[in-house]
């Protein structure tokens, strides 16, 4: 065999193997490798925030070509809370000297949710129980008694935060002092057809000129009026 056929046989023939070990190489070291893919568990507060909300004297836009239809111009009444569950709990509020013990938890009146205080938030002037409630933020507390509800408008300070130092804002309702009332007005106790099985603040009845804060949990549901003012 010529010189110049062996060369170019061999070169062939190492070219052939390099490339057998390159895929050889490269099989192995694509292999996957085995690893959990179970997602990790999502931690969830035992009480989820919550927003009731609604807009009051806003326009609607003529319809589009297509029909639509845009709001503008509302102003915004707005409740924030945490929302406790039943979890399969009956009667939560309790009956005679124990009625709403177990929803105070040692507290004097119930921050009508749970976790940090319940607040009130317009952008209108409201007026609840013959008083006006100028524009801004509020505390919202629940006077429980088993032959109704009293519903407290409050300007007191609040924590974000728990802290137990702070002693001069308070956490809930824990604290709670009259002298910050702005508004106590009686709310209308009604039982809804259904259990209830998630503490819900909405609004109801609403239309410009205002309309009624209704909250339900269980058998258990109560509602203030409330108008808009100029």
């Amino acid at each position: 065999m010529h010189r110049r056929q062996w060369i170019a046989l061999s070169a062939a023939v190492i070219g052939g193997a390099g490339l057998a070990l390159a895929q050889t190489t490269s099989t192995t070291t694509t292999t996957p490798v085995t690893t959990s893919t179970a997602a990790p568990a999502v931690r969830r507060p035992p009480s989820p925030a919550g927003t009731a909300a609604t807009q009051v004297g806003g326009t609607w836009s003529a319809p589009d070509k297509d029909g639509e239809q845009r709001y503008s111009g509302g102003k915004w009444i707005e409740v924030t809370y945490s929302r406790p569950i039943l979890r399969g709990r009956s009667d939560v509020f309790g009956k005679g000297a124990e009625y709403g013990k177990k929803v105070l938890g040692g507290a004097p009146v119930w921050r009508a949710g749970a976790n940090q205080t319940t607040k009130l938030k317009t952008e209108v002037p409201l007026e609840i129980g013959g008083k006006r409630i100028a524009p801004g933020e509020y505390d919202l507390f629940v006077d429980l008694k088993e032959n109704g509800w009293t519903l407290i408008v409050s300007t007191q300070p609040t924590q974000e935060k728990y802290d137990p130092a702070e002693k001069a804002k308070i956490w809930g309702s824990y604290g709670y002092d009259t002298k910050f009332d702005v508004v106590r007005v009686p709310m209308t106790m009604m039982k809804p057809a259904v259990s209830i099985d998630q503490f819900t603040i909405g609004f109801a009845d609403m239309s410009d000129r205002g309309g009624k804060l209704a909250m339900a949990w269980g058998q258990q549901a109560a509602v203030v009026p409330f108008t808009v003012g100029q």
